[in-house]
């Protein structure tokens, strides 16, 4: 039975203040589902394939999308490629690839960039430590071009496997799979964390037994506040061969939740959906999928928009009504009112929550597709 929830004189000054913020307050996002992917368009994917050996990474600004490809014009079996756009609401333009100084004749892959675009990581064949290393590029502006690669060394680099890196939005904990001893699968997830951007990459960890299992676990993204991370992982019972996988925790110093199959409509290929990155913003996850229907090719990028979900009492309207449960819940952390600033919710019921819902006031949920 549904609760009904009057107004007193407390919640009506909530309430106002709430529609003052709406008023100034920058575009944030709510709970969500994954709403229906769309293919990035012909000017980034191509009969050749995008986004097989590792996948992609897009820029802080949403407007430069790096990806491996081995289309042809390249140096290698696959190489490094950018595509850009002026602004978001723009289609992309044609694709480029980063050129020799960056790319080998060899195959290089996976790339991801940072949060101030100024190092791109990848992963290459092109010699090292084992079958494939670590390696970083850098630029002193987002002007400059790429400088020559250098690989990560012996401390991150096994003489196993080590793909697929994510690097953390201040620079400092470097995520990737690895086929190094001590994991629990053929490929686990680790992270290697240093002090400052200044120092050496310390001894890898493995993210342990609730993340990596005795499948694969490969490419990772987690997000900027630390409490969501998604993973690729070919584990039992997926939709496909390889599927994205999704999990939360409440503080950075909690324990990370049993990770969940994002399920329809991302994973729907019956082979591979794989690389899931997030937008800055939290509004659209990036990915790739191999032998979907829609493709150009084998392997395609696409992007899912991340739909809010602010409809509280789920009586199909946001409104008012919505308002009151969040503030009966001021300050603590249940989750159903936990919806801001990130999708995922920060850990406490405040005035971010109450933001976000003001702006979709009178909406209709489930919103129109």
């Amino acid at each position: 039975m549904k609760k009904t929830i009057s107004l007193d004189s407390r919640k009506a000054g909530v309430l106002v203040l709430i529609l003052t913020l709406f008023l100034i307050a920058e575009v944030v996002q709510a709970d969500f589902i994954f709403g229906e992917p769309t293919n990035l368009g012909p000017t980034v994917n191509t009969a050749s394939g995008e986004g097989g050996w590792g996948g992609l990474s897009i820029s802080t600004d949403e407007l430069s999308i790096y990806f491996d490809s081995d289309m042809s014009g390249g140096y290698g079996s696959s190489d490094l490629w950018v595509a850009t756009r002026a602004t978001t609401d723009d289609e992309w333009e044609q694709s480029v690839n980063l050129g020799s100084v960056v790319n080998s004749s060899s195959r290089d892959g996976s790339p991801c960039i940072s949060a101030d675009g100024l190092s791109l990581y990848f992963n290459s064949n092109r010699g090292g430590y084992g079958g494939v290393d670590l390696f970083v590029t850098t630029r002193e502006t987002t002007a400059d071009d790429w400088g020559a690669p250098s690989n990560l060394g012996s401390v991150v680099n096994s003489s196993g496997g080590d793909y697929m890196s994510h690097i953390s939005v201040d620079g400092l904990s470097l995520y990737f799979s690895s086929t190094r001893p001590g994991g629990l699968g053929n490929r686990d997830l680790w992270v290697s964390t240093r002090a400052t951007t200044d120092d050496d990459w310390g001894e890898p960890v493995n993210l342990g037994p609730t993340l990596n299992t005795s499948s694969n676990e490969r490419r990772m993204w987690i997000s900027s506040d630390g409490l969501m991370l998604l993973l690729q992982s070919d584990r039992p019972k997926g939709s496909g061969a390889v599927d994205i996988y999704m999990t939360t925790r409440a503080t950075i110093n909690d324990d990370w939740t049993e990770p969940v199959n994002i399920g329809s409509p991302v994973n729907v290929s019956v082979i591979s959906d794989i690389s899931p990155v997030v937008s800055s913003d939290g509004r659209t996850l990036y990915f790739s999928s191999y032998a979907r229907i829609g493709n150009y090719g084998a392997w395609d990028l696409w992007q899912a928009p991340i739909i809010p979900i602010v409809d509280l009492n789920s009586d199909g309207i946001v409104n008012s009504a919505d308002m009151c449960i969040i503030v009966d819940h001021w300050g603590t952390d249940d989750s159903l009112c936990d919806i801001g600033p990130m999708p995922w919710g920060d850990g406490v019921v405040d005035v971010q929550d109450l933001i976000i819902l003001a702006e979709h006031l009178f909406e209709e949920f489930p919103p129109a597709r």
